[in-house]
């Protein structure tokens, strides 16, 4: 109990950290409702469990991989060009019209896939998400030395708890819709563009600067 102890705290530590995906959660939640926030946040848990089965099977050619001095710097322009296109797109496509945000409930007007296919992207080029999913691993195989049974409970403490603060988010963000004016709708989804491209020119100048 005390390995899903410890990994329920790692994933409570995880959910306060303020990141680009916060702010995807939020402005999409908000403006399409529960179920497209669902739908991003769908991306980013099979987004980490991808990094999470990597990471398990082959933590030890994902450790020499992360010794490559090019690791870092091509996840950061990868990152970076996929944060500046969200961003920008928040900022420069037309926003569904005021009516539309004026509804006490809120209309998805994006396709499934395309909102999954923000959460996963955004989360898969982060170069925190594969550092964070290999110090994790190392730190279970080898200053730790727990059997896979071991580690599975962690993981599980773990991943629960990323996929249930994540749905809270999700709830809290698309509760707040009631409270807010169309104007006041649309100056989130300004400001969370804004972000994600600060965050990809942060990508870029940490990628730079290797």
């Amino acid at each position: 109990m005390e390995l899903l102890w410890n990994g329920i705290k790692l994933g409570l530590v995880l959910s306060v950290l303020t990141g680009p995906i916060v702010f995807a959660l939020l402005q999409t939640s908000i403006e399409e409702g529960f179920r497209a926030g669902v739908m991003v946040a769908a991306g980013i848990w099979v987004s980490d469990l991808i990094f999470v089965a990597i990471t398990y099977f082959g933590v030890s050619y994902v450790a020499e991989l992360a010794k490559w001095d090019g690791l870092e710097f091509w996840l950061g322009i990868a990152g970076g060009v996929i944060l500046f296109v969200v961003g920008g797109s928040m900022l420069l496509l037309k926003p569904p019209p005021e009516e539309h945000f004026e509804q006490k409930k809120a209309v998805r007007f994006s396709s499934r896939f395309s909102l999954w296919t923000k959460g996963f992207l955004i989360n898969t080029v982060n170069p925190f998400t594969f550092f964070f999913w290999l110090g994790v691993s190392g730190m279970l195989f080898t200053e730790e030395a727990l059997e896979p049974d071991q580690a599975q409970l962690f993981y599980g403490g773990l991943f629960g708890t990323i996929v249930c603060t994540d749905s809270i988010k999700v709830g809290l963000a698309k509760s707040l819709r009631r409270w807010l004016k169309p104007k006041n709708i649309l100056l989130i989804r300004k400001v969370a563009g804004v972000t994600l491209i600060v965050f990809g020119v942060v990508l870029f100048v940490r990628a730079l600067n290797q």
